[in-house]
């Protein structure tokens, strides 16, 4: 590790997907309008929609209706969730700029949330990457990565194997996701020297480590996260999941240090506000609540 921070850092906002979908349903205009506000907070890389069952998730219904709606500026580009090959083929007829494939390392976790084994996932996502292969990039977010909570510790060795292969089947990049937030900076330190820091990482708040677990990737070189407004999220196949890491927390914290996120922070507080209209409650999020600190120093 080098302990010195990067200039700037690339923010995934995994929010309109991983964060709704954790809630009751929102009409498709409100979740439109909601991805609107972070385009214009300056967010570029937005998990817009899942390409799963109706049945199975009704918050994610209308995935093709909502892609259809949003603007296109430059240099946004929108990401959906798929869980197998039709969802990927409707993704991609539906115009998406990148998939997002989970891919569990907890064998019993992966039987749960797709109900298919490790090694089925892993099939399934080298077949959606040689789908997608020179139309859009294919993340495979490797969910579970810091300890399962079926199974417990899982051995970074074991994890970062998974990886590479999946990047030999396809994946043109990886995201590592503390699912329940087993994650702590020391088993981020030892999953990145298994695994290199050209990956991404994806964190919760569970046990009220992420953003520290945030911080520590950073001092050690990564430069690509999730997180979600608002702090929403959390996995329904784990009992006690909590939400994401707030992306407000997450600029918050990045603009203090002086690393670049491209994002406007009372831009995506308003978001933030309005997030708090579509779902009817308070966010997790300490900074919407408290505000940012040279707001308070400033009275």
């Amino acid at each position: 590790m080098s302990g010195s921070l990067p200039a700037s850092v690339t923010v995934r906002e995994v929010g309109p997907r991983d964060g709704l979908q954790a809630e009751g349903p929102v009409p498709i205009e409100a979740r439109v309008e909601l991805i609107e506000a972070l385009v214009r907070a300056g967010v570029t890389e937005i998990e817009a929609a899942a390409f799963v069952s109706r049945k199975a998730v009704p918050s994610m219904a209308g995935a093709a209706d909502v892609l259809a709606l949003l603007p296109h500026p430059d240099g946004v580009r929108y990401w959906a969730l798929v869980p197998n090959l039709r969802g990927a083929s409707m993704a991609l007829e539906a115009g998406v700029d990148g998939l997002s494939v989970t891919v569990s390392a907890s064998e019993k976790y992966s039987e749960k949330n797709v109900r298919m084994s490790v090694a089925e996932s892993v099939d399934e996502a080298s077949r959606i990457a040689a789908l997608a292969q020179g139309r859009v990039q294919v993340d495979v977010v490797i969910s579970c990565a810091f300890g399962s909570p079926y199974e417990g510790d899982l051995e970074p060795s074991m994890v970062a194997a998974l990886g590479q292969q999946l990047s030999e089947g396809g994946a043109t990049s990886l995201t590592y996701a503390d699912t329940t937030g087993m994650a702590t900076p020391r088993r981020v330190a030892s999953l990145l020297e298994a695994t290199g820091l050209d990956v991404g990482l994806h964190f919760h708040e569970t046990r009220g480590t992420g953003l520290v677990n945030a911080y520590s990737a950073m001092e050690a070189g990564v430069t690509r996260f999730d997180s979600s407004i608002g702090g929403l999220g959390g996995s329904p196949f784990a009992a006690g999941s909590a939400g994401n890491v707030a992306s407000e927390e997450l600029v918050h914290l990045c603009d203090d240090l002086g690393i670049d996120t491209g994002i406007d922070l009372e831009r995506l507080l308003e978001a933030s506000k309005l997030l708090v209209s579509i779902v009817g409650h308070p966010v997790a999020s300490r900074v919407a609540v408290a505000g940012p600190r040279w707001r308070r120093a400033q009275e």
